[in-house]
């Protein structure tokens, strides 16, 4: 199932999720299913969840052609949702408590890797961008409609792009002369921003923006907010709740949210500080470099 997706901190998931045979568990994020498979691998049921359509189809297509291979294939349940709908999905298949919960919030492999999605500035393909197929709004729509002052306070706030104003400007400046429509009109409107004198500096830019328009199409910083809570509500007692982020915005929103579980009295924070991919994974895979997982516990009767 790695073709379509690495899974990242696979091992220290397993650790910590402390999976028990027969449980149910939840995969708000499935993706490739690298996580959900090593959870049946270790007799738990799994409701996988994933608003991508690609996903769905990808892991519907393993199951078919490998049923020998995967164990307990039959314990999975494949629903395409967004994951901050995690509450009514679940009780849709007569769930009402589980024993742990994972979010993956890193954009999959094949999402990258596949041009027409238009995630990386490195394939060339449509702005789109759209993890959710089905959403209206794509990342060329934002481009073409905002204003200075919107690209602006986007570029900064959701890429902590240092220069999002002149890059701003540069981008009004260029669709008055022609449409950005492509991932690569964009990267060549970007690599002329004043200041970004080094092949770092522009990558640094591409990756930031291209970060920005992404979280602001899928309006994934409200997912994380809107999903987590309803994450620990289905927590039965010493359930667990693990979530790995991959940029400073959704680990700071991870981190303050645990905290105010805590001090509620909904549980305790298992890691004072999230876990790392080791230098080994980050050798096999590049794209773990930034992830971090962190992890929380209900407590019993709260």
């Amino acid at each position: 199932m790695s073709s379509f997706h690495t899974p990242v901190l696979l091992k220290e998931i397993v650790e910590n999720l402390k999976v028990k045979k027969g449980n149910q568990y939840i995969d708000g994020t499935i993706g490739g299913g690298g996580h959900a498979v090593e959870i049946l691998e270790r007799g738990g049921i799994v409701l996988g969840i994933d608003c991508d359509q690609d996903a769905i189809e990808h892991l519907e297509k393993e199951i078919k052609n490998q049923k020998s291979k995967i164990k307990n294939w039959d314990r999975l349940t494949l629903v395409r949702g967004n994951f901050r709908d995690i509450d009514r999905i679940a009780h849709s298949k007569g769930i009402s408590k589980v024993s742990g919960v994972i979010f993956d919030l890193g954009v999959s492999g094949h999402q990258l890797e596949t041009p027409n999605r238009g995630f990386s500035f490195q394939k060339e393909g449509p702005l789109d961008m759209r993890m959710d197929q089905d959403l209206n709004v794509k990342a060329e729509d934002l481009i073409k409609i905002l204003k200075k002052g919107e690209l602006y306070e986007l570029f900064t706030k959701l890429g902590e792009e240092s220069r999002a104003f002149e890059l701003s400007r540069r981008i009004v400046r260029a669709r008055r002369v022609k449409p950005i429509k492509t991932t690569r009109d964009l990267a060549l409107v970007l690599e002329g921003g004043k200041g970004a004198t080094s092949a770092y500096a522009k990558a640094s830019a591409d990756k930031k923006v291209f970060q920005a328009l992404r979280i602001a199409v899928n309006d994934e910083l409200n997912s994380i907010k809107e999903a987590l809570p309803k994450a620990l509500a289905l927590l039965e007692g010493g359930g667990r709740l693990l979530v790995i982020s991959f940029h400073s915005l959704e680990d700071r929103i991870i981190k303050n949210l645990f905290l105010e579980f805590a001090l509620k009295g909904k549980g305790v924070v298992i890691t004072k500080k999230p876990i790392i991919p080791s230098f080994l994974e980050i050798e096999r895979n590049r794209r773990s470099r930034s992830a971090k997982l962190r992890v929380f516990e209900r407590s019993e009767g709260a």
